[in-house]
């Protein structure tokens, strides 16, 4: 297992891409991929969603044809999809998760982590570059991809704020996979997280609102992975106070970024006309 991708992909012939989760009515894949595929004049590609579960993922998968370019995966398939390949990357190897399938030319499918690299882009549009000590608030799916970003760009402590001795347990098992210097505290300390240089928010919509209250007068830099609604109430005092604010958005359009100049070839991928569509939809939502 590496991180080559064999035959590049083809470039212009009518290819077909999609994204597969369960739920998958909300997802803005569709939106920032065919956006790329308009801004690179890719006239004939298509972008889909599909309502797929664990169950229904062999079957859909061993039914694509060399039309196929593609595949986004979103919850639950990350880790389901990893049996149905030919050959993982490393970054998704470290973090078991795939939300990325290439098809290659020669007809390999081989699974990749946008996310990761996704989150390290992000920041760095923002100046963040490198930092001494981060906090992750959660301990899900998301919570190991963000530290597997920190591994590359945190030269110190990460501290993860939980609800369970599960979830800690879990995130000291990801810290030392990652090589990662993690400690875990108890959710009812989460405030302590705010004045951290870094602070990484993987919870679900509601979960940190609480926390809006204890944002200190000059805050660093949160990284908050929600995008709908926006603004969290924790991302909105933090801009309030004039820290630095990096959207769930962000990252989708980052990891995206990463998934169109993998399918299609095309290097670089248009970044702002994928963030302006995204936008848009947001706002008409």
């Amino acid at each position: 297992m590496d991180d080559s991708h064999g035959d590049a992909v083809v470039h212009d012939r009518a290819k077909r891409a999609a994204v597969l989760g369960s739920p998958i009515a909300h997802s803005l894949s569709p939106v920032l991929h065919r956006a790329a595929y308009a801004e690179l004049g890719l006239t004939g590609w298509s972008y889909d969603r599909f309502e797929i579960d664990e169950a229904a993922l062999p079957g859909f998968v061993s039914e694509l044809g060399p039309e196929w370019a593609g595949l986004s995966l979103t919850m639950p398939l990350k880790r389901a999809v990893i049996p149905l390949l030919d050959e993982v990357t490393q970054t998704a190897v470290s973090v078991e998760a795939v939300n990325t399938v290439v098809m290659t030319a020669d007809g390999r499918r081989v699974g990749d982590n946008t996310d990761i690299p996704g989150m390290v882009a992000a920041l760095r549009e923002h100046g963040i570059e490198q930092v001494d000590s981060a906090a992750i608030l959660g301990a899900g799916a998301t919570a190991s991809s963000a530290l597997a970003a920190l591994a590359r760009i945190c030269t110190g402590e990460v501290v993860a704020y939980v609800r369970s001795e599960a979830r800690a347990a879990e995130m000291r098992q990801w810290g030392e996979r990652l090589d990662v210097e993690i400690r875990t505290a108890d959710w009812a300390e989460a405030d302590r997280a705010l004045h951290a240089p870094l602070v990484i928010a993987t919870t679900p919509a509601g979960a940190t609102d609480a926390l809006a209250a204890a944002v200190p007068e000059r805050p660093a830099t949160l990284f908050d992975v929600l995008y709908d609604p926006w603004p969290t109430a924790l991302a909105a005092r933090w801009s309030m106070y004039g820290g630095a604010v990096v959207s769930g958005l962000d990252l989708l359009v980052h990891q995206a970024v990463l998934q169109v100049e993998q399918m299609t070839g095309r290097v670089p991928a248009p970044l702002e006309a994928m963030r302006k569509a995204g936008e848009r939809a947001l706002a008409n939502r």
